[in-house]
């Protein structure tokens, strides 16, 4: 999923605010590209009102009519900027309930973003250690990924990955700590679940997006260690970012992948290609 970059001077539109008598969370304006169809520049309004907590997962966005009149459009405009949300399985729509930010459940979110598997095709849900964890002051790289001022701070830790019984994967990872505040050794010991499950239940935090980028690496002594590979051997590099509504960063991550009996798969059989 890539961001466009649009130029400097790049006029941009604005969608209005709500109209007077209707009492909504957040009236600031929202900025969107000019020249971008309205439905949008909507889509694009409803994601910012997300990014600012005004409905959290689970709960019912305004009615039809009530989204309308705040932005300023048509009911057909507004019901084609909820249908793209519905398909990208941000929002949800139940008949007679009315509208509602997606929990993401377990299989399939986690699969949609943990692309490793055997190579024979079968998949399975790691087994996970965690081995460091750490507040420390986020480094120029982590910034940079993060979007975070100089001086911040960030959670970092280390995962080890079994697939199978095999050792596999070595994640490191960073959280901005004003993202997941009291962020604890305990919540990655403990938790129930998969790990953006716990960014969602406990902190608020929905991974809807992520950006990877693969390279070769050579395996250091610790990953050599933890894979139990000769150190200097190829190991698959991902370097992901994880990004919750409206583009935010929320999270930083490399991981380092033994490929003897393993790989990586881009997309699934038979999967659309968009250009």
């Amino acid at each position: 999923m890539s961001c466009m970059i649009m130029p400097a001077a790049h006029r941009a539109a604005t969608i209005r605010p709500p109209q007077s008598g209707y009492a909504m969370k957040n009236t600031s304006t929202t900025t969107v590209p000019l020249g971008s169809p309205l439905y949008a520049q909507v889509k694009q309004a409803v994601l910012a009102a997300l990014a600012r907590g005004e409905w959290k997962q689970g709960e019912a966005v305004p009615p039809e009519k009530t989204l309308a009149e705040r932005f300023g459009v048509s009911i057909g405009t507004l019901r084609k900027a909820i249908d793209e949300l519905a398909a990208e399985n941000i929002l949800v729509r139940h008949q007679g309930r009315g509208t509602y930010v997606a929990v993401h459940t377990r299989n399939n979110h986690f699969f949609k973003f943990f692309r490793i598997l055997r190579q024979d095709g079968h998949k399975s849900y790691p087994s996970t250690e965690l081995l460091r964890f750490r507040r420390a002051r986020a480094n120029a790289a982590t910034r940079e990924h993060l979007g975070l001022a100089t001086g911040a701070y960030v959670y970092e830790f280390t995962n080890v990955l079994s697939l199978n019984g095999d050792v596999v994967m070595v994640d490191d990872i960073c959280l901005p700590e004003s993202r997941f505040p009291g962020m604890a050794e305990q919540h990655l010991r403990e938790r129930p679940s998969t790990l953006y499950a716990l960014y969602q239940d406990v902190f608020g935090v929905n991974v809807i997006a992520t950006d990877e980028r693969l390279r070769v690496c050579l395996a250091d002594a610790a990953h050599a260690g933890w894979l139990d590979v000769a150190e200097g051997a190829p190991l698959l590099e991902i370097r992901r970012v994880a990004y919750s509504y409206n583009r935010q960063p929320v999270e930083w991550r490399i991981s380092r992948v033994n490929t003897e009996a393993y790989e990586y798969l881009g997309q699934e059989p038979g999967a659309a290609v968009t250009s």
